[in-house]
């Protein structure tokens, strides 16, 4: 007979070999046909076939294991009861030697679980007491909660929505026995990203998390305000597309009183609130001369939500209580918890606000060269499209034996096509979109390519292809190009021009063969190169990228970087809160580790010679900055006491109510480079070793942050950096002094647009400019040119060396 292989459960208290009987065969004497004695001491009476239990009968074994109920060939199959010394008990279904089916488990501390199992696992739908009178029911896979379920703490708190191994993951609502309830999107077990949370007392808060603590825009509607609309509310914030991503993604949510959106669509701080400013009272401040320069402490402010349910607002001067105003709106800003702005509108001046955003938005859209293909029912039927066709090619290339590149794969003839009609065919599947023309490009290439990221292609496929869909936003540059964002993250599709497209064709030997000569290159990982051919002959065409943002920090600001100057800010009307700012927006320096910043500009130089080989112009530098709050600003969080906090459980790590500070607000901490200590892994655009710091003897070193864990530090991720701002030049004594804030920050970075050639129209686009403008500040210049004022930009005023 088998012996039960796994754990029944974790709490059972019985070890491996108490839940792994095993009837010896070796028959000592028999005092009934019906009976046997064994001579390690078991015992067994029932049925038997020849020499093996068969049929009804009750097993004992020599620790006192019983197992009473029906067998088969010696192995315990059907229905039976299960008792053990420790006190546990399973009584139900039973298949080969394992609990199989369903099946109800009592363990020795009390706890019961009524469900379903497989191999001895508790997988598919079950409901479990736990010994403390928590309560979970829903769906389970391997043990743990995985899928939709809900979860009743023994205080009165309930969650119900979605988990991934045994924490709340994906979307889903808490409610706490107080009466606060949060409706939007969490992971692994803390709310993070776009949610809404309203308080007992009827107000409302829309915002953003990070790991449990407010982190982003938001805007607060005080008890009896006016209930806020959906749609106004999306627009307010900048996300025009919100609206319509609220109602396809999230159909269970109570739409009328909440928005929510993906978690995996990163946000940033908008430029014209600016991190300096808000955090000056706060900041750490260096200067050059003079120590003694202090700034301001005025103006520094917070809210905070007490047990009766009631708001204040705190400052140095004192405290004013916040008095119900129908008409008012708080829009506000938080960093780790922290509240840095705060502006107070009315519904009129809202209502304004999302008008003229939605009319801009209808403008940009209107120039959009896809908007013809993307807009309307079209934009559902691409994404399907787009997914059937990625599922088809990936399933057909992953058998083929893995081997290296020929030349012929890199051909006109390396090419998948098939035609998918809505009705099916014998090589497609039905499907409800509208029939198409699918072409895959060089998929042996790119196959290789996502083997050398070592991703999984049924992973890949589930990313791009699964259930959760795509969700879509406009690019932030002139191209008019759109973008699909995975609902991991980790992948970024985006509609390339029919001359971008040959140029990647005509680079890609030469660019294969430089991501792979070079592990750590920072060029724009493409991991699938597709189009798609709709009625009437319309030619969409897409590339599958790795999202340089891939991480579980908010990217707080983002910067396209070229070192070019003409052309390259940001009208202040059009920055919103997801807004990619340009060169001359930029008002930090970055200093890093001396070894970090040597290894990213030997990468930088050798990633620009390939670009200039291929006559490649118009590329920059991506930039995200994820800020971390001062030290300073600690004191000013919110009282943890002031909510009761949730019980420990296995479904409650690390929850509280609102404005519980779950972790301090602390710098950055380098550290030695530990593999098992790592809490997550980079996203599909890097890969290679961990870098190695000078600060900590040229070991490989990871970045300790504070409320995430340990990240790898490796080149274009978890990078840490201090951003300094200038601010002023202030005379002390007769000298000059100036005044710098100095924040904690990781890096995340790429070069990005790397699909320009510099042809004849880039040519004469260079003649024309340089008439008016000066040659250097202009975009379209020679290759060589481009290069060097690229790197000179980010050496000299991006990442300066320290004196």
């Amino acid at each position: 007979m088998t012996r039960l292989k796994t754990l029944l459960d974790e709490d059972s208290g019985t070890s491996a070999e108490q839940l792994s009987p095993v009837p010896c065969t070796n028959v000592e004497n028999v005092e009934r046909l019906n009976e046997k004695a064994f001579a390690n001491r078991d015992f067994y009476v029932g049925d038997f076939k020849e020499i093996l239990p068969h049929g009804k009968g009750k097993y004992t074994w020599s620790d006192g294991t019983v197992h009473e109920g029906d067998w088969e060939a010696g192995k315990m199959t059907g229905k039976g009861v299960l008792l053990w010394p420790s006190g546990a008990m399973y009584k139900g279904d039973i298949s080969g030697g394992y609990l199989h089916g369903a099946g109800a488990f009592t363990a020795p501390d009390g706890s019961i679980y009524e469900g379903q199992w497989r191999m001895n696992r508790r997988h598919g739908f079950g409901r479990k007491k736990y010994s403390n009178s928590d309560v979970y029911e829903g769906e389970w896979k391997e043990g743990v909660h995985e899928g939709n379920g809900r979860y009743f703490w023994n205080n009165g708190n309930k969650y119900t929505g979605n988990w991934k191994r045994g924490k709340m993951h994906g979307r889903g609502a808490m409610e706490w026995v107080n009466g606060d309830q949060y409706n939007g999107c969490w992971l692994n077990g803390f709310r993070h990203g776009s949610g809404i949370y309203q308080y007992a007392d009827g107000g409302y808060y829309f915002g953003t998390w990070t790991r449990g603590l407010k982190d982003g825009k938001g805007l607060f509607y005080p008890s009896g305000s006016k209930r806020p609309s959906l749609k106004k509310f999306c627009v307010s914030l900048g996300y025009d597309n919100g609206y319509k991503s609220a109602l396809s993604q999230f159909p269970s949510l109570n739409l009328e009183e909440c928005m929510v959106k993906k978690p995996s669509v990163k946000r940033s701080l908008s430029e014209r609130i600016s991190v300096s400013g808000v955090l000056r009272s706060s900041s750490r401040i260096s200067h050059k001369t003079a120590e003694n320069s202090r700034l301001s402490d005025s103006g520094r402010e917070f809210i905070r939500h007490n047990s009766s349910g009631t708001f204040s607002l705190d400052s140095d001067a004192g405290q004013s209580e916040v008095q119900e105003n129908t008409a008012v709106v708080y829009e506000r800003e938080y960093m780790q918890g922290v509240m840095i702005k705060e502006r107070i509108r009315n519904h009129g001046e809202l209502s304004q606000k999302a008008e003229k955003r939605t009319k801009s938005h209808a403008k940009e859209t209107k120039k959009s060269s896809c908007v013809g293909i993307i807009g309307g029912k079209n934009s559902y039927h691409l994404m399907l499209n787009l997914q059937l066709g990625i599922r088809y090619t990936v399933g057909k290339i992953t058998p083929v034996p893995k081997r290296e590149v020929r030349t012929a794969d890199f051909g006109d003839r390396a090419r998948i096509t098939m035609f998918f009609p809505s009705k099916g065919s014998q090589f497609t599947p039905p499907h409800k979109s509208i029939d198409f023309y699918w072409k895959d490009y060089c998929p042996m290439v790119f196959r290789n390519l996502r083997e050398m990221f070592k991703l999984d292609a049924a992973e890949y496929m589930m990313s791009i292809c699964g259930d959760d869909g795509l969700t879509d936003f406009s690019s932030p540059g002139k191209s008019g190009s759109i973008f699909y964002l995975s609902h991991d993250d980790k992948f970024v599709i985006k509609t390339l021009k029919r001359s971008e497209l040959k140029v990647l064709l005509k680079m890609l030997p030469k660019y294969y063969n430089h991501v792979k000569e070079y592990e750590n290159t920072l060029i724009t990982k493409f991991f699938g190169l597709h189009r798609i051919t709709l009625p009437g002959r319309r030619k969409v065409r897409f590339v599958v990228m790795g999202n340089m943002f891939c991480t579980e920090l908010r990217i707080h600001r983002r910067y396209d970087l070229k070192g070019s100057t003409h052309g390259r800010c940001t009208d202040k009307d059009k920055i919103r809160e997801n807004t990619t700012l340009k060169d001359r927006d930029l008002s930090y320096e970055f200093h890093m580790d001396k070894s970090l910043r040597k290894f990213l500009f030997h990468q930088i130089a050798v990633d620009c010679t390939f670009l200039k080989s291929q006559q490649i112009i118009d590329y920059s530098l991506l930039l995200g900055l994820h800020f971390r709050a001062p030290e300073q600003l600690s004191g000013l969080l919110e009282d943890p006491n002031m909510m009761p906090k949730i019980e420990s459980s296995p479904a409650g790590e690390g929850l509280t109510t609102e404005g519980e500070l779950l972790f301090p607000s602390k710098g950055l901490l380098l550290v030695a480079h530990e593999p098992s200590s790592v809490s997550t892994e980079p996203g599909p655009h890097i890969r290679g070793r961990a870098l190695r710091a000078f600060s900590l003897g040229d070991k490989e070193v990871d970045v300790l942050v504070p409320g995430t864990g340990r990240l790898r530090v490796q080149l274009g991720v978890n990078m840490p950096a201090q951003a300094n701002h200038k601010l002023s030049h202030v005379e002390a004594d007769s000298a000059e002094v100036e005044l710098f804030e100095v924040y904690d920050v990781v890096l995340y970075m790429g070069i990005i647009d790397i699909l320009q050639e510099y042809n004849a129209k880039k040519k004469a686009e260079h003649a024309c400019k340089s008439v008016k403008f000066d040659p250097m500040s202009i975009s379209a210049v020679d290759p060589e040119l481009y290069a060097k004022r690229f790197i000179d930009f980010l050496n000299q005023k991006v990442f300066p060396e320290e004196p």
